[in-house]
């Protein structure tokens, strides 16, 4: 059975109520576009089951919240970090095709809230980004391994339940203030919810959120690049894989590219914290810093993804990269 709301949410949903009304006044789409694309650079965290496994994508079979075993959740130091390096907003990982919930939720018992550490890491994460001044962006897996119809396993199909679905990101759009945009990852299906029903339903929440969906039907006004690099709108050359080229690609109002801070490894993961072999390999400085200029040229906006550690820690090595690339900003911008 699903626990009962404990006061801790129930005092966030009354908090919610006010961030709600800010977001009821729909800002016309190019003023909002300009301050998305303002916002520049931020950080992409990524950090579930998937970061115990050493695999980037983990199957659900023998696993529930207590194999999150993670020690620590230090949000403040991730906000520091991305406040060093010049970054305006986190993107966060909610849940990935594993169904596993990183806030939480009333919408089942696969969630941080009932794993050893015990919190709803969101909500921590919100009240770290507004002390330190950065705004908030969300990931959402579309599919779920937990849900009927799914194949459980590495690139196979998650199930659909639109009900649920749609549950959740009411629960991300009310419970959380202001949410700038969401990424939408449609990697293992759409979860029986069409992309713009998704985009009209967040927007009923959150009228000038911004979403985007890395591959699938086109939908919503910012286009994701998994992987990808600076560019113009309708640049096919700006994304990895043409398999995210599907429909048309002109229709956006911004872009958003992506990659991981780890550079190509063998075995660990990408996107979330490896193995402790490779603690020592990241992408330089110099690197990020070139990329951070393309996405100021273009009007876009880059998420270098880092993936916190067991600890609940950005690694050593990503914290020195990033925080050498703020002082190249600030450099850069005398």
């Amino acid at each position: 059975m699903i626990k009962k709301t404990n006061i801790f949410t129930l005092l966030l949903t009354l908090l919610s109520l006010s961030s709600i009304g800010q977001t009821t006044n729909k800002i016309d789409d190019k003023e909002r576009a300009q301050q998305i694309k303002d916002m520049r650079f931020g950080m992409f965290i990524c950090w579930s089951y998937s970061t115990l496994s050493g695999q980037e994508w983990t199957t659900t079979t023998n696993k529930d919240a207590s194999y999150f075993t993670v020690k620590g959740c230090d949000t403040d130091q991730w906000c520091k970090v991305a406040k060093d390096a010049g970054m305006k907003y986190i993107l966060f990982l909610t849940k990935h095709h594993d169904g596993f919930c990183l806030w939480d939720t009333q919408t089942t018992n696969e969630k941080v809230t009932n794993s050893p550490l015990g919190i709803d890491v969101l909500a921590k994460l919100r009240k770290s980004c507004d002390k330190y001044g950065i705004k908030l962006a969300l990931y959402f897996s579309e599919g779920d391994w937990h849900w009927k119809g799914a194949v459980d396993g590495k690139w196979k199909k998650g199930g659909t339940n639109p009900t649920a679905k749609k549950a959740q990101l009411k629960e991300l759009c009310t419970l959380y203030g202001d949410i700038e945009f969401f990424w939408m990852d449609h990697a293992v299906g759409d979860g029986g919810l069409s992309h713009k029903e998704t985009v009209d339903w967040i927007h009923k929440f959150q009228p000038n959120c911004f979403i985007g969906f890395n591959t699938g039907q086109t939908a919503g006004r910012l286009n994701l690049r998994e992987r990808g690099k600076p560019g113009p709108i309708g640049d096919k050359s700006t994304v990895w894989n043409e398999h995210h080229l599907k429909d048309s690609y002109d229709n956006y109002l911004v872009a958003e590219f992506t990659y991981p801070i780890l550079p190509k490894h063998e075995g660990g993961a990408d996107w979330f914290y490896s193995l402790p072999k490779h603690d020592g390999l990241c992408h330089p400085a110099e690197k990020i810093y070139e990329h951070y200029l393309g996405a100021v040229k273009y009007g876009n906006i880059f998420s270098i993804n880092v993936g916190p550690d067991y600890d609940g820690k950005i690694r050593d090595i990503d914290a020195k990269t990033l925080r050498k690339v703020g002082k190249l900003i600030k450099q850069g911008n005398k």
